[in-house]
């Protein structure tokens, strides 16, 4: 059985960083990208924010990026919502 998309709610939660930046970032993407996800995507939004910032906060700004090609691909979506 799949597991269920994450709860809205838990996730805001989970938006609240150390830093602002990645704050407004992560519940900007929240308010305006999140219900565009199908399931897996915000499976993979969810396990997003288990990172930590520093790692977070290098994808978003382009100085690195992720090696897997989905959360590459989510990292773009969250720069640009």
């Amino acid at each position: 059985m799949a597991e269920a998309a994450p709860d809205v709610n838990r996730l805001r939660w989970h938006c609240r960083r150390g830093m602002l930046e990645l704050d407004l970032l992560l519940e900007g993407f929240l308010d305006r990208g999140y219900d565009a996800l199908d399931d897996d995507g915000r499976r993979l939004f969810a396990r997003l924010l288990d990172l930590p910032d520093q790692v977070l906060l290098d994808w978003f700004l382009g100085h690195a990026v992720p090696g897997d090609p989905a959360l590459r691909a989510l990292v773009g979506r969250v720069r640009g919502a």
